[in-house]
C-alpha cells in the first residue's frame, strides 16, 4: 500500500520567541532530523512563508538548511499556501492571489530551488469554489482538502483512484480522516497497532492519504514525534509524495467538492455553518471582526500606490487577514482575549496610518475596536465563554448506550470482554484494566468524559468486518456531529 503523508507547519508571524523555541525543539527539529536520517522517508509539507521568515529572524538556520536539503534530495515535496494563514473561503479572489504570491515569493527567497510546489494546501483545508479557481489559474496541479468535501459525509472517498474537479484540469486529493485522527489522537501508539488498524487496507490496492498539523508531533503531544518516525521506518507500506500518486493510480473520477474545512462535521454542513470557527452567524464578535476587516481592506485598496507608506500598509493588511483572531473568538471552544485584541488593534492601527484618513474614519475604527474588545471582556467576565464551551461539549455528550440499539450495545461489551481475555492471556494486564474500566464507563454512561472513545480504540483491536456492523450503528448519529479533528472545533 502507498502512503502519502502531509504535514502542515505554521506559526503566527509574530509568535512569541519562547513559544517558537519550544515548537522548534519539540516538533520541527525532531521531525526533520528523523526524516533526514531515514532515506526511505517521504513527506509532503506545507511550511508557511510567515514561519520561514521566523526561522530566519531567530537564526534557526539549521531548519532552513534541512528543509533545503530534504527538498533537493527528493524526500520532501513542498506545497504552496497562504502566507499568513488567511481563511481563503471568506476573502476575495484578489486577496487569495496576493496571499499566495507573497507566500511563494518568501519561500523561494529563503528555500531557493528546493521550493517547487506542484500542489496547494488551503489553510484549515478551507474549501470554496473560488479557491480551486484561483489555484488552477495560478498553475498548481492539485489541491488538498478533507474527505468531507467529497459530498458532505465521511468515508465516501474511494482511495483506489484519483479525482479531478469537474470541467477543470485541477486534481483534488482528499485527506482521510479516520487514520489521520487515529495518529493525531494517539489512538495508535506504534507502527504495529497502526498496521493492525489497517490490516484490510494493507491487502488492498489502494493508497492512504493522511494530513496533520506538524506541531501535533512532540509539541501538542509529547512523544508522538517518535511514533511518526517509527511509522516511516515500516516496510508495510511504500512512502510517496502526493504528487507521485498519479504514477500508480490511473483511474480518475470527476467531482464537485462542497464548502467545508478539515474540522467540519456533516451536521455543520447540513446547517450551513461549516465555517463557524471563523464566521459564526450567532457570534457578534465574529460579525464585527468581519465588517471591520472588510471595511479596512476596502480603504487600503483605495490608497494611491505612490503614497510613501503604501507597501507597508498593504503588508500590514495581509497580516491583519490572518485567520487566528477570528478562530480565537469562536468560543466553540477556542478562546483567547489576547488574540482577539491583537487582531482588532492591528486593523485599528492600519486605519490610523492611512495617508488621507479622516476624523470620522478614525472614530469608526475606534468604535469597531471598542465593540470587539469590550464585548470579549464582558463575555469573559460574565462567564459566557465558559457557558459556550460547556454547551459545545454537551453536543457531543451522548452516551454510547443511548446512541446504539440495546443488542448492539451488548455486542460491543462482549467484544471488550473478549479483549480482556486476550490481554490477560498475553500478560498485557494494563490493557486488560483499560478494557475493564471502559466497560464500567459504558454501562454507567460515563464515556461522555473521554477524549478518545473506547469504541475508537476497539476499532483498532478488532478486525474490520466483525466491528463494522456495530460501528455503523454507533456512527450514524455520532459522525453527524463529530468534526474532522481530534479536538472538536464546532458542531
Amino acid at each position: 500500500m502507498y502512503w502519502a503523508n502531509f504535514l502542515h507547519f505554521y506559526q503566527p508571524f509574530d509568535q512569541q520567541k519562547d513559544i517558537l523555541e519550544m515548537v522548534v525543539n519539540q516538533s520541527y527539529r525532531p521531525i526533520l532530523r528523523g526524516i533526514k536520517s531515514n532515506p526511505k522517508a517521504r513527506i509532503t509539507l506545507n511550511v508557511s512563508g510567515a514561519l520561514t521568515e521566523l526561522f530566519v529572524r531567530y537564526n534557526y538556520n539549521d531548519l532552513v538548511e534541512d528543509l533545503k536539503y530534504l527538498g533537493e534530495r527528493g524526500q520532501l515535496e513542498f506545497t504552496s499556501s497562504a502566507k499568513y494563514h488567511t481563511f481563503l473561503p471568506l476573502v476575495s479572489k484578489n486577496e487569495i492571489i496576493r496571499q499566495i504570491k507573497a507566500n511563494d515569493k518568501t519561500n523561494r527567497s529563503i528555500l531557493g530551488e528546493s521550493y517547487q510546489p506542484k500542489g496547494f494546501f488551503p489553510p484549515e483545508m478551507g474549501y470554496a469554489r473560488i479557491v480551486s479557481e484561483v489555484v488552477e489559474e495560478m498553475g498548481y496541479k492539485w489541491l488538498l482538502i478533507d474527505e468531507i468535501a467529497y459530498d458532505g459525509h465521511v468515508e465516501q472517498v474511494k482511495y483506489d483512484r484519483l479525482y479531478k474537479i469537474k470541467n477543470r484540469n485541477l486534481k483534488v486529493f482528499f485527506r482521510e480522516r479516520r487514520v489521520s485522527n487515529m495518529i493525531m489522537g494517539s489512538i495508535v501508539r506504534s507502527d504495529e497497532t497502526l498496521c493492525e488498524a489497517l490490516q484490510d487496507d494493507l491487502k488492498s490496492n489502494r493508497y492512504l492519504l493522511t494530513g496533520m498539523d506538524g506541531e501535533t508531533f512532540g509539541h501538542h503531544r509529547p512523544g508522538l514525534e517518535k511514533l511518526l518516525l517509527e511509522m516511516y521506518q515500516s516496510s508495510k507500506y511504500q512512502l510517496v509524495h502526493i504528487s507521485e500518486l498519479e504514477k500508480y493510480f490511473q483511474k480518475i473520477e470527476e467531482v464537485e467538492p462542497i464548502e467545508s474545512t478539515w474540522a467540519s462535521s456533516p451536521e455543520d454542513i447540513k446547517r450551513k455553518v461549516q465555517f463557524l470557527s471563523w464566521l459564526d452567524p450567532e457570534n457578534k464578535i465574529h460579525l464585527w471582526q468581519k465588517d471591520f476587516s472588510d471595511w479596512v481592506l476596502k480603504r487600503v485598496r483605495e490608497i494611491d500606490p505612490k503614497a510613501s507608506n503604501y507597501e507597508e500598509l498593504m503588508d500590514n493588511m495581509d497580516i491583519a487577514l490572518a485567520s487566528d483572531h477570528f478562530w480565537w473568538a469562536s468560543a466553540k471552544p477556542w478562546w483567547s482575549l489576547e488574540m482577539i485584541e491583537v487582531g482588532a488593534y492591528r486593523l485599528l492601527n492600519i486605519v490610523k496610518n492611512l495617508p488621507d484618513v479622516t476624523v470620522e474614519e478614525k472614530r469608526r475604527a475606534q468604535d469597531y475596536y471598542q465593540n470587539i474588545v469590550s464585548t470579549a471582556c464582558e463575555w469573559q467576565r460574565s462567564g459566557k465563554i465558559r457557558e459556550m464551551a460547556q454547551e459545545q461539549k454537551a453536543i457531543l455528550r451522548i452516551p454510547l448506550k443511548e446512541r446504539i440499539e440495546p443488542q448492539g450495545f451488548e455486542n460491543v461489551i462482549k467484544l471488550m470482554q473478549e479483549q480482556i481475555e486476550k490481554a490477560v492471556l498475553s500478560q498485557e494486564f494494563e490493557k486488560a484494566i483499560l478494557w475493564r474500566d471502559a466497560i464500567v464507563k459504558l454501562r454507567e454512561k460515563n464515556d461522555i468524559y473521554d477524549l478518545v472513545h473506547a469504541v475508537d480504540l476497539l476499532r483498532v483491536e478488532v478486525p474490520g468486518d466483525k466491528m463494522q456492523e456495530l460501528v455503523d450503528q454507533y456512527n450514524i448519529d455520532y459522525q453527524k456531529i463529530r468534526g474532522g479533528q481530534p479536538e472538536q472545533r464546532g458542531a
